[in-house]
């Protein structure tokens, strides 16, 4: 079904996907098992984003990462080491969606939700065009603090200053804290997210990241140096909570790729015509076009709660008008 073929629809957008959008069915009354079930299937037990970050994580803590008797003394050996590590992840996630979505426009736009190109030119940019622009605050101030918060939670696993969780310690623990984290990184973002848009701190700061009125995969670390740090300190709370570094990993790695898959444009990468990975959210995609909905992220409702959330129906859209008329804007 296309866009303009959805009785519920709302114009302006090249796809739309089923409405209306759901948020996590954990918050809901009555609880609803099957919901919930589901809920946790798609996003752990099948190709999600959250089970490849889990092996992905794995995979650098392994063989990409230096030993805590390594880090326990700061050294640019091993701070190089997790910065160009760090960098190459954000150059073949962001850069190969890129590079297949935008660039070799493999899946055409199928399943694209804003029927605009990136814009090539614009005063806006600091760089020439939204590419090369989100380009440059990914790669250096995005990266960077990235970085730096790893090398700061590493060092301070290493000498004690951080409480570090074992394997042998709590199994169960151990397990449930990959299961917990995407949560509060949502409970973090959603505050985070909402003080940015409060007007000092969003001339200040925000502005740059919505500068991607239309984004692609480099929108979503394309960000100001005050709120990459705001935005990856979610990971400190793990100076209280125990976690192991491989939950550090999954932790960042969780912050930072996320960010470009969600700004991908495109709802899935179709397969031989089948969806077989979600990316780009089209709620995230809705609060860079409409600006005042959908600060969080569906796994909290906290924009329902306080009346903020766009499912994406044409009733939505009605009510947000309206809501804006009422405000003078």
């Amino acid at each position: 079904m296309t866009q303009t073929d959805k009785p519920d629809s709302i114009a302006g957008w090249n796809h739309v996907p089923d409405v209306p959008i759901a948020v996590s069915p954990f918050f809901s009354w009555p609880p609803d098992p099957r919901r919930m079930a589901g809920w946790v299937a798609a996003r752990w037990l099948s190709l999600a984003e959250n089970s490849l970050l889990v092996g992905l994580a794995l995979i650098c803590w392994t063989w990409l990462q230096p030993s805590l008797a390594e880090m326990e003394t700061l050294a640019l050996g091993w701070i190089a080491q997790i910065w160009l590590r760090n960098t190459i992840l954000m150059l073949l996630v962001a850069g190969g969606l890129h590079l297949y979505f935008f660039h070799h426009r493999k899946q055409g736009d199928r399943l694209k939700y804003d029927p605009r190109d990136l814009a090539t030119k614009g005063k806006q940019f600091s760089f020439g065009g939204q590419v090369c622009d989100n380009m440059f605050w990914s790669l250096t101030s995005g990266v960077g603090f990235w970085t730096a918060y790893e090398v700061l939670m590493f060092h301070a696993m290493a000498n004690g200053w951080a409480p570090v969780l074992l394997w042998s310690d709590n199994p169960v623990w151990f397990v449930a804290l990959f299961f917990l984290t995407p949560i509060w990184i949502s409970f973090h973002f959603y505050w985070i997210h909402r003080a940015l848009h409060w007007g000092p701190l969003y001339r200040l700061v925000h502005a740059l990241h919505h500068r991607n009125v239309n984004v692609g995969p480099w929108s979503g670390l394309s960000m100001h140096p005050v709120e990459h740090i705001a935005f990856f300190s979610s990971v400190l709370i793990h100076f209280i909570v125990p976690a192991h570094p491989l939950h550090i990993l999954f932790h960042m790695q969780h912050q930072a790729l996320t960010a470009a898959t969600s700004h991908t444009g495109f709802e899935n990468l179709l397969v031989k015509d089948r969806k077989r990975l979600a990316l780009g959210t089209f709620h995230h995609q809705m609060h860079h076009r409409y600006f005042e909905v959908n600060y969080g992220n569906l796994e909290m409702p906290w924009d329902k709660w306080f009346g903020s959330f766009h499912d994406g129906t044409g009733a939505a859209h009605e009510k947000m008008k309206t809501r804006r008329k009422r405000l003078g804007r």
